[in-house]
């Protein structure tokens, strides 16, 4: 009996932690995973928490805040799930597995179903922050949904994501009592980040988008051409928001222009990759930083 007892011991517990194992793969590689990452989470996350920072420098209290934010997350839950159901034909003919819905670890209409309900959501919440803040939004939301559907294809690729982006900081300043617009430095800055990431963001994908037809603008340059661009419009992003306000500029401005500049060179020399994109969230969040400083009731 104890003979069996130690034999079985060292058979059963393998077997225990293989079956634990497979339960965490399963659930790393099953539908959920797939679907949040179908949804395109960092920049998702990215802009989410910057829109969040901004209503907070503009003035917002924690309830308005927190529904800024949510419109905001819902909006790119949408277009981050449209924009991969869209993709999937393409995405299949260049054999994209790391794209969850090409490695068949979500289905296409889970990722149809869950794109329309964000966008869904996204109207009661964008409005939560009244018509004319609400109406801005969703402005920016079809932009994106356009460029996803019919405008990534053109030679106006860039347009929606100028625009979205441009859009953002008057639907979180719109939203506070007597619905200022925000100054125009900050829409310039912001529309001139927008267009400046999508050039980075396409980079790794030329090739792929080219051989599939999709044509859009950064295709049309090419990655050296686009590379740079992408490094002017978001160098001269940060260069609106260090100059465009009022009073000297601080040393923070200063070493943000310097700190972009000396990035978006070393992120230009590698074009084929992530980093020029990384480089622009990077940016992009050194900014909002500024914005909290610059924008902050006193």
């Amino acid at each position: 009996m104890p003979a069996r007892t130690t034999a079985a011991g060292p058979a059963t517990a393998p077997t225990t932690a293989t079956a634990a194992a497979a339960a965490v793969r399963r659930l790393r590689g099953g539908p959920a995973a797939g679907l949040l990452a179908a949804c395109h989470p960092l920049p998702a996350a990215a802009v989410t928490l910057f829109a969040a920072a901004l209503a907070t420098a503009a003035g917002h209290d924690l309830a308005g805040g927190a529904a800024a934010a949510a419109a905001v997350a819902a909006g790119q839950l949408s277009v981050g799930w449209s924009n991969d159901r869209a993709d999937l034909r393409r995405d299949r003919a260049v054999g994209r597995r790391d794209k969850p819905l090409v490695a068949g670890t979500v289905r296409p209409a889970a990722v149809t179903a869950a794109a329309a309900l964000a966008l869904l959501l996204c109207v009661p919440l964008s409005l939560a922050g009244g018509l004319l803040a609400g109406t801005v939004h969703l402005v920016g939301v079809a932009a994106a949904w356009g460029y996803n559907l019919w405008l990534k294809r053109t030679a106006a690729s860039w347009l929606p994501y100028a625009l979205a982006f441009g859009l953002l900081p008057a639907f979180i300043t719109l939203g506070l009592p007597g619905a200022p617009w925000p100054p125009p430095w900050l829409t310039a800055a912001a529309a001139l980040l927008g267009a400046g990431a999508h050039f980075a963001n396409v980079l790794p994908d030329i090739a792929d988008d080219l051989a599939t037809g999709v044509a859009g603008l950064p295709q049309r340059l090419g990655a050296r051409y686009s590379a740079a661009l992408a490094a002017l419009l978001v160098l001269g992003s940060a260069a609106a928001l260090v100059a465009g306000p009022p009073g000297r500029v601080t040393a923070y401005g200063w070493g943000l222009l310097a700190g972009t500049a000396a990035g978006l060179l070393l992120a230009a020399r590698r074009p084929a990759g992530r980093l020029p994109f990384l480089a622009v969230l990077a940016v992009a969040g050194a900014d909002v930083l500024l914005l909290v400083v610059q924008l902050r009731p006193a």
